[in-house]
């Protein structure tokens, strides 16, 4: 009963099927208005508070709060789950709405942000999201009409928001002038771009694009809360409880006003509409559902109504009636019919109530208020009996005695007051045992005792009617209570979990007869238990449905029912009790399907009937897969220590070894924590794991391969249906899953991102599409995923405890089980999310711990082996019996053709046939059925079976043991593999002359390996005790071994037989060794630190080593037997005599010169550089040095064996490091020859043997080493401009200050001084003069409406690389400068611009592929990644109609340098700008983020694919090259690797190009290009160019290459080369551009022609055949801009810059006409007003007049040291005017000849001058200064003029000024760091052009003195426009950039008359 009204909004409809769908508390509620009838939707796990109906009107979307909120979309006919969408939003979702074909979804969050989110909800993906306003958003909509656009509105905002890419791009409606800016809280779109808003006034706004165009005032008296579109029109719904309909033009049609008809109320407030056909459903603020139907619309009929405002508190049940009463803080009593489903009486009390109790007989009813009165009511018509107030404080709980006597009240101020019924409610007694609040109350059957519970949870009892507080226990005792609503007490202990004592349950229930009690906690969870429940944690059931606190609990008269009450969710539920004996029945009501773990979940307390778990499986609970360290931390643990390293580094690091290792054989297998694990491939080859190595082993030839992509312990394996692929789960903080082929064992996809600590175990789908992976995580999380996309496809919390199997179902897909500690659970995929039931066990067995399971021969059969030996089958989620299998624990399960396989702790094979019914044949695993030839020993009888697989005729089974067994179908068994058991391992030695060696570990055993060919375990024995350590006497004839318990003994090498033992040492022996030589003496180091040292002849101890403060670690003869070196805990290096064992100091100088007999040590100075930069995270373990002392190799705690050159001295030695352990290596032995390396690994239990390739022994294959990973400090070369261009920072527009060192006041904020003389408004005096002189008199004026960009002079060529390219084959090229994408014609000259970009381009490739003809993609500048507007962004548009087709918001804050399409056109690259230099991948035509990842530590210049390939591509930067694979959604990397040329060092590099076989060349710093085979390099191209090799382009169609580098021009070299397509041979091309040093950054190639772009902003054709070049473009090369000129009658105009050029261009012939070089960066230019002389100021202070025709100089001067700012010739040609940075202007008469002697110059200017513009009758000038200031001058006499009367009369000749009240207009708001540069009137004089800090220019009206005027505004350039003129005629503007160095030129668009 209720419905959510307050705080909620359009949140009911008519579904398809004509019921009606709300929500209420946590439940989506589906009502039936025929029937009467409700079902519930209950994957909620909080309040709902959103609702939207899909187009359809079958399925329905509902979102929640919480702080993981997600998004259900469920159908309203079945009520189950379609799809989930979760981990985006936190604090709630406010807002859904689907688009037009129901699609797609947009949600809109409750986060600070309220972020706007767009999914794909049936595949439960995200497609795009952004930030959606700073304020709360009420409504968003889809525009129904227009595709990819929306509109949201909210607090004072309404937005229109378009889709393209990934990017939701808004715009903020214009209020204007039309309406008040105001909250608008409800929307709907229509045709026409029109969109119909109500706002909280209540009219209705009515929206055109993103303009309000139209009101509809009064539409009702206030806010409009719900608009709802259909058919026939609108209907809106307000506060004011009208309805109104109107019609599709929004005529009103009708109105309802619904507080007006019978069922109205003085304040109904309407919160929702729905309008279908000729109902209209209602929901109002009072939670009331009203259905009118139109034609009789003044009975609206009331289909549901429920409490209000407030808590709802007071619940009662009648005595013998099904009724329930309640009463709520909204001051209304309410009866409710319990058969009927309806409200069957109400009445409204004086305050709020909050508890109610129905005496005996049903006669009356008491309520308790909130004010300590009570008042009693008849039941029969709600009539007063008494009302009595004793009491201050609220009456929590009240209820009469069993025989109706008595009347018990109980008072939050802890009293007890018991009235008389019959003595019309006098006070009796009262009980005053209480400290705190009553919360409780029962009677006892015979009224004799009241038991009271208070809010300290004390328990009291009190003797009746007199209130005596009972003590004595005995009295007590024996007493009967009438009914249990106490939560405390001995029967209802376990209602409260095992070990909190938090008092959070708020009410109560026993049902005597049915045994079972009910409670209602404050976490809106209802609990079934037994009652009586006595022991703390009971087993429970529970329910979930409401939302908060659920504030009471009762059950019905007759136990048919139980009511529950929520108190903020305002809602009675009503649930039907269904008994134990009916359960059966009732088995059709399959568990409630649910998101949160709600199903009637057992709790979480451990059953006492469970049996104790198997000790196995115990102990593998124990394991913790954390690490201190996890291999992802070692980059920013590296960082952290950069400055320790830098200060080491200094000295040179010795190289890395020439030796190289590579793994050869693994002995072991993880069967002691993993299961089925073990497969066969398609060709018969074993593939299991070990450590982090995927082994994939032959058994024909017994040999290994390895996948060795894995830095940690591999946890789970299971193989590809198809059996050629295999999926592995590591640990992890981030752990991966990989999916790799057997066959090359490449990886082919990387799963990450969605787990946590690692994965315990994945399975394939049976199409081999999805993979299931399960996490170790606390939530053991589930995820699905499409793993060659890398997509994760859902995502679900699996379950508090192990989870150790997961399968997919393999006939439906979207179905998978998983199981583990006590669980069983079935699952199905709903879009993003999965759904899980838990396995109904029922009466036939107990809730165990499964161990396996797989899918039978059906979709619905489910098999599962638990820990206790049983098989459970599971038909749909109901165990339908039980079978026992094995003894112990069912550990592995395998289904057949035919029938099923299971293996178990017993070491028993069983084969079953298809159902269970029979066992076939059993296999024992024992030694004695071991096939005769069978290599390696099997350690004992009956191993636990942890894996079993089938194929090829045989059974292979993994054993606990760490053995791989092959049975062959007759019975005799083969040992293939086998390693330690489990245990730490670190004994380790080599045999002195044969290929064998030792092992000892802590699983009590000594074995023996070959290493040679057969590679097995010759002898094992067993010990009494573990080992540390072992050695083989010098003569190999005896093995000496170091016991655990401070024992050693000597064995036989051959046999292992006991030679002698001793005993003298409590702690672990930790190492022991033979004297070389004969092995005379033997040392015995132990953790108690001595060492003794016993002769072995006569097997006495003949010395002690004393004087280690610390354990001994590592101990090493010298040669002669005579010193041992030794190592300790506390990381000494101490030395000893022998035998006596006199302790010796050795200076470390000698201790080089000595000749050791070997070298474990791992102190020292000859081995300082093998600690690591993060020494203080992780320890050194082991070293060994070659025989020929060449190379030591050491292993470390996280699992690396490195090689180093031996000594090692200096810090940080260079090294080659190995990953295939997975943390400590504990031992590391060469062999006698050395020809091989034998590892040992502590946790991991594997012996891994490494072959020794020696220097210059190379195959040509991958090489699996990583070189050492501290960037190599010789520095990468140096060149100004890539050193400029690494270090240029770039700033988005909006955060641009000003240009110019400005200070004072801005104009906007100045106090204006009040003019003495302002005129009366109706004068005689003349008027005004004109503020400028205007030169078209005659013609009528025409102001100018628009300017249309139409040339832009100028290429971003000097930070920027590979950016210009050819289209349409070569008639077009495409380049960009500033936020411009320019379409330059070759032959014509003429443009075509890309206006899309909010700020600076940097970067733009074509896309080759002919599929994506003409698309080009740009990156841009942009802020933090936000993925707001400002956000950087990629924008993917066609080069010829400038669409856009993509807009890719991303993350690489600062910007995008580089973009790249792959070979099918599909895929881009990009790189950003970001400190990790981000390197992303995209889909770009979904919008969708494949795969990103940090790049390099330092600034990235190009990134670019292979042109043959989608998933292979190279990076370049400084000190960097790398080498991508793109795998599913992982990027591999290989850094190139340098060894193997002499003296190669890594360059920065510059630039990429590719050749066939896998050739990669990169440009470098110094002019070489190095040439890579994979990542090898195999040769360097010396001095390609003489400087940087800034460009490389690849053709594809025939593999030339065109580089282009920094050179000098000269005879036989060029800046341009042509290269054969594997760079031996080239072609010079010279660039005839007259510069000193040609700088090339951009090259491409097209059909016989070159296109190069230069740092000087030119870009030049260069024919093939010829080598003629042919200037395109031409720019200034250095900004900013400051000069420019328009000639005063023709259409050209100068520009005068910081290059030191001049430059003359024609707007109408689109060029350049002329430049001068002046050797000084120039400021201002000039024409004179006939246009016949130039004057041009200098930064140096310099100034020069030329003549137009012949270019010469007429004069020059220099009067100032600084720079000029502006210059000026008078209008009569008489006067120059030089205004400089030193506060001055210079007055010069120019009819005195070209002398230029000063005649005058304007005193006390108070800063520099910015502008000066002359009268008209050149006797004024007015100068703009850098203090915001506006002086006037007289001319020539330099006199500051400061009557404003007489200022105002001046005509000027031209104006240019930012300052002046006439221009007060121009100033914006935002312009806090920001200025206005520069400003020009145009000639007609009504027009205003201005340029800005933001990079905007800006047209006003002239004049405009009212602040913040009107504008119209166009962007284009970066950051600064410097100058800005009209040229003549008005035709064109012409504005100058800063940052860009371009020129852009806009043609004005005059209104026309």
């Amino acid at each position: 009963y209720g419905y959510r009204g307050h705080q909620c909004r359009n949140n009911l409809y008519y579904t398809a099927a004509k019921e009606i769908v709300y929500f209420v508390a946590g439940v989506g509620v589906v009502y039936s208005p025929r029937e009467h009838r409700q079902k519930f939707y209950r994957g909620h796990s909080d309040d709902i508070i959103s609702l939207a109906l899909h187009p359809e009107r079958v399925l329905v979307a509902t979102g929640q709060v919480g702080k993981e909120p997600y998004i259900c979309i469920w159908d309203s006919y079945t009520v189950q789950t379609i799809s989930v969408l979760k981990d985006v939003h936190t604090h709630g979702i406010a807002c859904l709405a689907f688009d037009l074909d129901g699609q797609r979804l947009v949600s809109v969050g409750l986060d600070s942000k309220n972020a706007v989110c767009v999914w794909d909800w049936k595949r439960g993906k995200m497609l795009s999201m952004a930030p959606g306003h700073t304020d709360r958003i009420f409504d968003i909509s889809w525009d129904l009409y227009q595709p990819n656009k929306l509109v949201s509105c909210g607090v004072k905002h309404i937005k229109f928001w378009s889709l393209c890419g990934n990017a939701l791009t808004p715009k903020r409606g214009v209020f204007g002038k039309t309406g008040d800016l105001q909250t608008i809280l409800c929307l709907a779109c229509a045709r026409d771009e029109l969109t119909y808003s109500g706002a909280l006034n209540g009219d209705i706004y009515v929206w055109k694009g993103i303009n309000l165009i139209r009101t509809i005032q009064g539409a009702h008296a206030a806010g409009i809360f719900s608009m709802n579109a259909c058919e026939e029109g609108f209907a809106t719904g307000g506060r004011d409880g009208c309805i109104r309909l109107w019609d599709l033009t929004f005529k009103p049609i009708t109105v309802i006003d619904l507080r007006e008809t019978d069922q109205g109320y003085k304040g109904l407030s309407v919160r929702s509409v729905c309008w279908r056909g000729d109902h209209i459903l209602v929901g109002t603020q009072d939670s009331e559902i009203f259905e009118i139907v139109v034609q009789e619309r003044n009975k609206p009929f009331l289909i549901m109504q429920g409490h209000c405002e407030g808590e709802l508190w007071a619940l009662a049940v009648h005595p013998t009636k099904p009724l329930a009463v309640t009463g709520s803080d909204d001051r209304s009593v309410r009866i409710w019919s319990l058969v009927d489903h309806a409200l069957i009486a109400r009445c409204n009390m004086e305050e709020p109530i909050r508890c109610a109790a129905v005496n005996a007989d049903g006669i009356h009813l008491a309520l308790g208020m909130k004010d300590g009165s009570f008042t009693v009511l008849r039941v029969r018509d709600m009539t007063e009996v008494v009302h009595i107030k004793d009491r201050k404080e609220a009456i929590h709980e009240l209820k009469y005695s069993p025989d109706g006597t008595y009347l018990a009240v109980g008072c939050n101020d802890s009293s007890v007051d018991i009235y008389g019924v019959a003595q019309r409610y006098k006070k009796v007694g009262e009980c005053l045992g209480s400290l705190s609040f009553i919360t409780h109350l029962d009677w006892s059957s015979d009224s004799r005792y009241l038991q009271t519970n208070d809010g300290n949870g004390k328990r009291l009892f009190y003797r009746m009617p007199g209130g005596k507080e009972v003590t004595s226990t005995e009295e007590i005792k024996g007493v009967h209570w009438a009914s249990w609503t106490c939560v405390s007490g001995l029967e209802v202990n376990g209602i409260w979990p095992k070990y909190s004592d938090i008092n959070d349950i708020n009410s109560v229930d026993g049902n005597y007869i049915g045994q079972v009690l009910v409670t209602a906690d404050d976490y809106g969870i209802i609990k079934l238990f037994r009652y009586p429940c006595l022991r703390k944690g009971a087993k429970f059931r529970k329910y979930i449905g409401h939302s908060a606190h659920v504030t009471n609990v009762r059950w019905s008269h007759d136990y048919q029912w139980v009511i529950s009450i929520g108190g903020a969710d305002h809602s009675v539920f009503q649930w039907k009790f269904i008994p134990e004996r009916k359960l059966k029945d009732a088995l059709h009501i399959a568990p409630q399907e649910s998101l949160a773990d709600s199903h009637s979940d057992e709790s979480d307390s451990d059953l006492s009937d469970v049996p104790e778990l198997d000790s196995e499986i115990e102990q593998e609970t124990q394991l913790t897969y954390r690490r201190q360290v996890y291999k992802e931390d070692l980059p920013q643990l590296k960082e952290q220590c950069k400055e320790k390293q830098k200060s080491a580094t200094s000295k040179r690091r010795e190289r890395a070894p020439g030796n190289s290792i590579r793994l050869h054989f693994v002995h072991g297998y993880r069967g002691y924590d993993c299961r089925s694990n073990l497969f066969y491939t398609q060709i018969g080859e074993i593939v299991y794991h070990v450590a982090a190595v995927g082994v994939i082993y032959n058994r024909q030839q017994n040999t290994q391969r390895f996948y060795l992509g894995h830095d940690d312990d591999i946890l789970c394996l299971t193989i590809h249906p198809l059996k050629d692929y295999v999926a592995t789960g590591q640990v992890g903080r981030d752990p991966s899953i990989h999916i790799w082929d057997t066959e090359t064992i490449k990886p082919l996809s990387i799963l990450k991102g969605h787990h946590q600590c690692g994965i315990s175990a994945v399975d394939f789908s049976a199409d081999g599409k999805r993979l299931a992976s399960v996490g170790i995580d606390d939530s053991h999380t589930i995820v699905l995923w499409d793993w060659k996309k890398g997509e994760k496809l859902s995502i679900a919390r699996g379950s508090k405890d192990k989870i150790f199997v997961v399968k997919m179902n393999p006939y439906v897909p979207d179905k998978l089980i998983t199981a583990g500690i006590k669980h069983m659970k079935f699952w199905r995929k709903a879009g993003g999310g999965l759904i899980g039931r838990k396995g109904y066990i029922g009466t036939l067995g107990k809730n165990d711990t499964m161990m396996c399971a797989v899918y039978g021969w059906t979709e619905e059969m489910a098999f599962s082996g638990t820990s206790t030996g049983d098989v459970c089958i599971w038909r749909d989620i109901f165990l339908v019996k039980t079978v026992k299998a094995h003894d112990g624990p069912v550990f592995s399960m395998h289904a057949l053709e035919k029938g099923f396989v299971t293996g178990g702790k017993d070491g028993i094979i069983a084969l079953w046939d298809d159902s269970f019914e029979r066992c076939l044949k059993t296999y024992a695993i024992k030694r004695a059925a071991l096939a005769p030839g069978s290599k390696g020993l099997l350690l004992e009888d009956n191993p636990s079976i942890r894996a079993i697989s089938l194929g090829h005729g045989h059974i292979l089974v993994g054993t606990k043991n760490g053995e791989i067994l092959e049975v062959d179908k007759s019975g005799p068994i083969t040992l293939l593999v086998q390693g330690h058991m489990e245990g730490e391992v670190w004994g380790l030695a080599t045999h002195p002359y044969l290929p064998i060696c030792a092992t000892v570990s802590d699983d009590k055993t000594l074995r023996i390996w070959d290493l040679s060919p057969s590679h097995c375990m010759l002898a094992v024995r067993k010990l009494k005790k573990g080992g540390r350590c072992c050695c083989f006497s010098p003569d190999g004839k005896a093995l000496a071994v170091g016991l655990n318990d401070g024992s050693f003994l000597m064995a036989n090498a051959d046999t292992l037989e006991d030679l002698v033992s001793f005993h003298h040492r409590k702690d672990m022996i930790s190492d022991i060794r033979f004297s070389p030589g004969s092995g005379k003496y033997l040392a015995v180091a132990s953790h108690d630190s001595f060492i003794d040292i016993y002769n072995v002849m006569s097997s006495k101890r003949v010395g002690i080593c004393k004087g280690a403060t610390s354990y001994i670690t590592h101990i090493d003869w010298d040669i002669r037997g005579k010193l041992l070196q030794v190592n300790t805990g506390a990381k000494e290096q101490l030395f000893f005599e022998a035998p006596r064992g006199k302790k010796q100091t050795i200076p470390s100088v000698e201790v080089e010169k000595i000749a050791w007999a070997s070298w474990t040590s791992v102190l020292g100075l000859c081995c300082e550089g093998i600690w690591p930069v993060i020494g203080e995270v992780t320890d050194v373990t082991a070293s060994c040095l070659t025989s020929d002392k060449m190379v030591l190799a050491t292993g470390d705690d996280l699992g690396f064996v490195k090689l180093f050159r031996y000594p090692t001295k200096g810090k940080f030695g260079k090294f080659k490091r190995y990953v295939a352990h997975s943390t400590h290596v504990t031992n590391v032995r060469w062999t006698y020859d050395d020809s091989m390396l034998v590892t040992l690994g502590g946790t991991d239990m594997s012996l891994m043997v490494w072959t020794n390739e020696m220097e210059g022994y190379r195959e040509k294959r991958p090489c699996d080493s990583e070189e050492s990973d501290i960037d190599s400090e010789e520095d990468g070369g140096y060149d100004s401009d890539v050193t400029r261009e690494n270090e240029i920072s770039y700033t988005i527009r909006a955060l641009s200050t000003n240009i110019r060192p400005m200070f004072g006041i801005k104009p906007h904020l100045q106090q204006k001084e009040p003019s003495t003389d302002e005129r009366p408004p109706v004068s005689r005096a003349p008027p005004q003069p004109e503020k400028l002189q205007t030169n078209n008199v005659g013609k009528k004026k025409r102001p100018i409406e628009d300017l249309v960009l139409e040339l832009v002079f100028g290429y971003r060529g000097r930070d920027c690389r590979n950016n210009v390219h050819y289209l349409n084959d070569g008639d077009d090229i495409i380049y960009h400068t500033a936020s411009i994408g320019i379409l330059h014609n070759v032959a014509t000259g003429s443009q075509s611009f890309y206006q899309e970009h909010n700020d600076d381009i940097l970067c733009l490739t074509v896309n080759q592929h002919p599929k994506f003809i003409n698309i080009v993609a740009t990156g841009q500048v942009g802020d933090s990644a936000d993925m707001s507007a400002a956000a950087p962004s990629i924008h993917i548009w066609d080069a010829i109609n400038k669409q856009t087709l993509s807009i890719l918001r991303c993350y690489h804050s600062k910007g995008v340098c580089s973009v790249s399409f792959s070979a099918t056109g599909k895929l881009l690259l990009s790189v950003g700008l970001d400190p990790e230099h981000t390197i992303t991948i995209w889909r770009w035509q979904e919008g969708a983020k494949i795969a990103s990842r940090a790049g390099h530590n330092q600034r990235i210049f190009v990134a670019e694919f292979r042109p043959d390939s989608d998933t292979q591509f190279v990076s370049v930067g400084v000190k960097h090259v790398k080498f991508w694979t793109l795998a599913g959604r992982a990027l591999l990397s290989k850094k190139g690797l340098l060894s193997t040329l002499e003296d190669a060092r890594m360059q920065t590099m510059l630039a990429i190009a590719f050749g066939a076989n896998n050739l990669t060349f990169t440009g470098t710093i110094s002019g070489d290009v190095c040439v890579w085979k994979d990542h090898i390099l195999c040769r360097i191209v010396a001095r390609a160019h003489n400087g940087p090799v800034f460009a490389m382009y690849t053709t594809l169609r025939d593999g030339l290459i065109v580089t282009g580098g920094k050179e000098r021009p000269s005879k036989e070299g060029g800046a341009v080369k042509l290269w054969d397509q594997e760079l031996r041979r080239c072609r010079a091309f010279r660039l005839e551009t007259g510069q000193a040093t040609d700088c090339v950054r951009s090259v491409c190639r097209g059909k016989g022609k070159i296109l190069v772009g230069t740092r000087n902003a030119e870009i030049i054709e260069v024919g093939e055949k010829n080598a003629a070049c042919n200037i395109l473009v031409n720019g200034h090369v250095d900004g900013p801009i400051w000069g420019l000129a328009t000639h005063p009658s023709r259409d050209f105009f100068l520009s005068a810059a910081e290059d030191g050029t001049v430059r003359l261009w024609d707007i109408a012939d689109k060029k350049m006409l002329n430049k001068v070089n002046l050797g000084h960066a120039a400021r201002t230019v000039c024409y004179s007003p006939e246009g016949d002389m130039v004057a041009i100021g200098m930064k140096n202070g310099e100034f020069i007049i030329l003549l137009v025709s012949s270019l010469k100089i007429w004069g020059k001067k220099r009067d100032r040291r600084c720079a000029i700012h502006d210059i000026r010739f008078s209008p009569d040609s008489r006067y120059l005017a030089v205004g400089s940075s030193e506060n001055s202007v210079d007055f010069y008469d120019l009819t005195l000849g070209p002398t230029l002697n000063r005649i005058s110059y304007c005193k006390d200017i108070p800063s520099f001058v910015i502008q000066m513009d002359f009268s008209a009758d050149s006797r004024y000038l007015q100068v703009s200064s850098g203090c915001y200031k506006r002086h006037v001058y007289e001319v020539p006499s330099g006199k500051h003029l400061m009557d404003h009367a007489a200022i105002d009369r001046i005509t000027w000749a031209t104006w240019t000024s930012i300052l002046g009240d006439e221009v007060l207009g121009i100033w914006s708001r935002h312009a806090e760091k920001a200025d206005v540069n520069c400003a020009c009137v145009s000639h007609s004089g009504i027009s205003l052009v201005t340029g800005d800090d933001f990079g905007m220019v800006k047209l006003f009206d002239f004049p405009c003195p009212e602040k913040f005027a009107k504008h119209k505004r166009f962007l284009g350039h970066s950051p600064h426009v410097t100058n800005i003129r009209f040229t003549s005629g008005d035709r064109h503007v012409v504005s100058a950039g800063g940052d860009d160095c371009s020129l852009l030129v806009w043609r004005c668009v005059h209104t026309p008359h």
